[in-house]
């Protein structure tokens, strides 16, 4: 029922006009302000989350992407010239983003708000209608989620709660577009139901991403990012360093500023720390303490179970076959595992699924080249963790296993819209188009080579022909001054 009342709204074409999209937009932002402290209260019950750390981590992640899409829609949604041939010098040749129609939203549980709000925006601003499933194991941000009726076209944009159940059902349906944020396993039934009506897909998904510490860096520095980066939201990030790799002359001294890192961060009693959250339920609870199993713990290792509560846990001489190492992590556990080197950490990140991100802590700029050559990742960051999520101009996503598509900023949008090539030209030009018609002749592929085969910018030809001119008459006003003048000397000669 909501997407045909989703795609009948869509039809009527009110979404294509900028101020529509612009409205909907500053809509949206108000229901995040105006609704800050309802999410704050349902992340806490949810996650664990402190109010500070739900605004820092969520809110203005997704303030900034509203408030830069509305600033930058006229240009993302502006026609793109392209180069031209010599056989389309005289035609309009151009790429218009138009809208997909309406798109299925699959949000994750880990950023409940900022996960779901995030594919919204580019939805909106590129002019589709959306409905938007939000997940329900944080069923108390979900309840809130369903309050974005209040603020957006009720006809264009819809909620839809619930669990497997409403998941599969929505997934049985024609969309134009679905983007899923989630894990691997899910991912691949999203592809299989998207596969039947041929809906291209968004998949937003995770792994394990590698964490490499080279021993020539400021591992003091080096461990207090990598443990913020890791700890955040209780371990429950998809780009969060899912085990680290280094060399055993370092590996005391890395635990050691970890556990020191880990104090300074969530002091000595980190459950009862505002900013140390908590796992999203006792499912997950009971898979991550299973994980331990068969590994040295070095820091950690303790939880309680009715509070869904897991300390800040750092496994050292982790065997790469361990059961730690068999799947992602997704909550805060740390792998430690030693390798003899750089060459043996590329051989085993390249020996396993491509990673959401690879980490590189290092001094050396050569060796953080040589590692973004030689491995495959989503994305890299070097000498620090999560921060490449916060800029917008950066694509967002994985490869492989890990993902397909990206978004943030204006990926966002082009990835929700259809880069539709557009070629118009006049009727007046017939001469041109002889050599394409029959019969085939030597000269007429000599010509078409000449003509497909260079490429125009017409910028950049204009300004050659406009100076060619200019420099034509400016030598022809010299010529008539030069013979105006000559002719006046054999006048006076005379």
């Amino acid at each position: 029922l909501q997407l045909e009342v989703a795609r009948s709204a869509f039809l009527t074409g009110r979404s294509r006009p900028f101020h529509y999209r612009i409205q909907q937009l500053q809509s949206l932002r108000r229901f995040v302000l105006e609704r800050k402290s309802d999410f704050a209260a349902a992340l806490q019950k949810d996650l664990g989350k402190s109010e500070h750390g739900m605004e820092l981590f969520e809110l203005l992640g997704v303030e900034r992407e509203i408030m830069l899409a509305i600033d930058e829609l006229p240009k993302w949604a502006a026609p793109k010239p392209v180069e031209k041939n010599l056989l389309t010098i005289m035609d309009e040749v151009y790429v218009q983003p138009e809208p997909l129609g309406v798109v299925l939203i699959i949000g994750a549980w880990n950023y409940p708000l900022a996960v779901t709000l995030q594919p919204l925006i580019g939805a909106i601003a590129a002019g589709n209608a959306a409905v938007i499933k939000p997940s329900e194991l944080s069923s108390h941000t979900a309840k809130v989620m369903e309050d974005l009726s209040l603020y957006l076209d009720k006809e264009m944009y819809h909620v839809v709660t619930g669990g497997v159940t409403e998941s599969q059902e929505l997934l049985k349906q024609r969309f134009d577009h679905i983007f899923y944020t989630g894990n691997s396993m899910v991912g691949k039934l999203v592809m299989q139901a998207a596969s039947c009506h041929l809906t291209p897909v968004t998949l937003e998904l995770g792994g394990k991403s590698p964490c490499y510490i080279d021993k020539d860096c400021d591992i003091t520095i080096a461990c207090r990012r990598i443990t913020w980066g890791k700890y955040l939201n209780c371990g429950q990030t998809c780009i969060a360093p899912d085990y680290i790799l280094c060399e055993p002359s370092i590996q005391d001294r890395l635990l050691e500023e970890i556990r020191k890192s880990i104090k300074e961060f969530y002091t000595d009693d980190p459950k009862s720390f505002t900013d140390y959250g908590r796992i999203v339920n006792q499912r997950h609870f009971q898979r991550l303490m299973a994980l331990l199993k068969g590994s040295t713990v070095a820091i950690g290792g303790n939880g309680d179970e009715s509070e869904r509560y897991i300390e800040p846990t750092v496994l050292r001489d982790v065997n790469p076959e361990a059961k730690v190492m068999q799947e992602e992590i997704f909550g805060p556990i740390l792998p430690v595992l030693t390798v003899s080197g750089a060459d043996e950490a590329i051989s085993f990140i390249n020996s396993r699924e491509k990673p959401l991100v690879l980490y590189i802590f290092s001094s050396n700029k050569k060796l953080i080249k040589r590692m973004i050559e030689e491995t495959s990742s989503g994305g890299v960051l070097a000498n620090d963790c999560l921060v490449h999520s916060t800029v917008s101009a950066l694509p967002f996503g994985g490869v492989g296993n890990s993902g397909m598509g990206s978004y943030h900023g204006k990926y966002t949008f082009d990835q929700l819209s259809h880069l539709r090539s557009c070629l118009i030209r006049k009727l007046a030009t017939e001469k041109a188009n002889m050599m394409r018609y029959p019969p085939h002749t030597f000269e007429k592929i000599r010509w078409a080579r000449i003509v497909l085969l260079n490429q125009v910018n017409v910028g950049r030809l204009w300004r050659v022909v406009l100076v060619t001119l200019l420099g034509i008459l400016a030598a022809f006003v010299v010529q008539v001054r030069l013979s105006t003048n000559t002719q006046s000397h054999l006048e006076r000669s005379t």
